[in-house]
């Protein structure tokens, strides 16, 4: 089964060719960081001229790379949503043309459902699983007892982690994005700062992270009107100290409630280095199995959306030349 997957749900355009959802052919990802950086973030308008611009070059070269041509695809698997609509709609659009003009079928995909399929990549996932989600715009603890079958076991009530580390770089005029200046920051400072853990209901899994980000904004507008230094890098390593704990300790306690020895990461904050080392600690510990994607497969891109298609192709899950982008599509 060959799937040519398309993403363009924020500000990568990316092509990739999949054989049944787990060999990669080819992975093709146009970046636009340095576009949006003098922005601080992404601008909508922007990022959907620029997939306009590439979108047909990143395709061509997926197939190229993967040595396949159009007449040899079982399907074509695109984001339909969550995303920037104005971004969704070129990935759409040009999945939607493919598919008219050689008559092969037509695959959406949900973009988390991607970012979790993207452990498939990897090795066979094992169900029953606890998928925890974190990336710029999502942080949830989802539930998966088979293929397909979501069932939300908590989610940021506020600010997704990845939107916090952001904010968080903002604060520290350390450059955009954040997640990763952060992480590299937090490797080389301690965490001597107090902040708080935001647990919320002890017993629940929603997550909050607007606390959090003010207590660093407030520790920093502090300091100066003292006169009084912060070391950027301790900052950064407390910070991120609390969003770990947080995070681990509440998956872990999922698993346990749940009585689930299966966890997957997904989603670009997975590369984080100082929550990848906490979690493998973790599960080593309690003995579950971890699953974390490559680096690579961790943001957005293409191969992704190849895995979790063939899953929707084997369960039918296509659509007509109709299909719209739905920029607040829902999961469950």
């Amino acid at each position: 089964m060959l799937i040519l997957g398309i993403e363009s749900s924020c500000d990568e355009t990316a092509a990739s060719v999949a054989r049944d959802g787990c060999e990669v052919l080819s992975n093709v990802v146009a970046s636009q960081a340095d576009i949006h950086r003098q922005f601080g973030g992404v601008v909508p308008e922007v990022a959907s001229r620029y997939h306009v611009e590439v979108i047909t070059a990143v395709i061509d070269e997926a197939m190229r790379e993967a040595g396949v041509a159009f007449s040899d695809l079982d399907g074509i698997a695109v984001t339909q949503g969550p995303g920037l609509v104005g971004s969704l709609i070129v990935g759409l659009q040009a999945a939607q043309a493919i598919s008219f003009v050689h008559n092969i079928p037509l695959i959406p995909v949900h973009h988390i459902a991607g970012h979790i399929y993207a452990n498939a990549l990897e090795a066979p996932m094992t169900f029953p699983l606890i998928a925890l989600v974190v990336s710029g715009g999502h942080t949830e603890l989802i539930l998966m007892k088979a293929d397909n079958e979501f069932e939300y076991l908590g989610r940021t009530l506020d600010d997704a982690v990845g939107e916090a580390y952001d904010k968080v770089a903002r604060i520290l005029e350390i450059g955009y994005p954040g997640g990763p200046l952060i992480d590299k920051l937090a490797t080389t400072g301690c965490d001597t700062y107090s902040l708080p853990r935001i647990w919320l209901d002890k017993n629940g899994f929603d997550f909050s992270f607007s606390g959090l980000k003010s207590a660093v904004i407030n520790l920093t507008h502090n300091a100066k009107q003292r006169g009084e230094l912060i070391d950027p890098a301790n900052l950064a390593a407390s910070f991120q100290a609390s969003v770990v704990e947080v995070l681990v300790g509440k998956t872990m306690r999922a698993l346990e409630k749940y009585g689930v020895e299966n966890l997957v990461v997904a989603g670009g904050v997975a590369a984080n280095s100082g929550l990848r080392g906490a979690l493998e600690a973790a599960a080593k510990e309690k003995g579950i199995h971890l699953m974390i994607p490559a680096f690579k497969y961790c943001t957005d891109n293409a191969a992704m959306i190849a895995a979790a298609g063939a899953v929707n192709l084997r369960q039918q899950k296509t659509s007509d030349l109709a299909l719209d982008a739905k920029p607040n599509l829902k999961l469950v």
